[in-house]
């Protein structure tokens, strides 16, 4: 497959996702180790639940996340909740291949996915939800830029134990990515 470079970072790219992945997102949604990043972990996927995933990943602003290196997918992210009249979304993030994880792809694609809600959305607040145990999703969302803005505490039992939900948060001034922003100066020089 061939994939189209919408958004462009040094390690990988954001591309729109292409339905012939679809199963390959279904195995890293039933894989635990991936799911446990997820905020919708212990949904097993079958062929039943499999639509409902397809859906969300048509629904939105979703994309694939593909390695540079060898234009295959590695994960997701996307924009499943837009507020147009008070400038604010929501993002999410997964990386699904195992051996892509702990590199700096997440941090990568973050970024790319907050300059696209920044500077071509028009976004002046960009939040999202991790649980407190998954501390590589936390540290990578710093990385970026992201502050904690709440939590929700107690909000989730799994492995016997209650772990918090935590909202972060970070705005269009705190943000310093210039993909977009030098892609527009680029062409306003020609």
């Amino acid at each position: 497959m061939s994939y189209y470079r919408k958004l462009q970072g040094r390690k990988c790219y954001l591309s729109p996702i292409d339905p012939n992945d679809y199963a390959l997102y279904v195995s890293w949604v039933n894989d635990l180790d991936a799911a446990l990043g997820m905020l919708f972990l212990g949904s097993v996927i079958g062929e039943q639940k499999e639509a409902e995933v397809i859906n969300r990943l048509k629904d939105g602003l979703n994309f694939a996340i593909v390695d540079d290196a060898t234009d295959k997918p590695m994960g997701t992210c996307g924009i499943p909740s837009v507020d147009e009249k008070n400038r604010c979304c929501m993002v999410g993030i997964f990386i699904g291949d195992p051996e892509k994880r702990g590199k700096g792809y997440g941090t990568e694609a973050l970024s790319l996915l907050c300059d696209f809600a920044f500077n071509v959305l028009n976004m002046h607040n960009v939040s999202l939800k991790v649980y407190s145990y998954n501390k590589p999703a936390i540290r990578c969302y710093e990385k970026v830029g992201f502050k904690l803005a709440g939590k929700l505490r107690q909000a989730k039992r799994i492995g016997g134990r209650w772990h918090d939900e935590i909202f972060m948060d970070i705005l269009e001034d705190e943000f310093s990515s210039p993909l977009v922003a030098d892609a527009v100066r680029k062409r306003e020089r020609c």
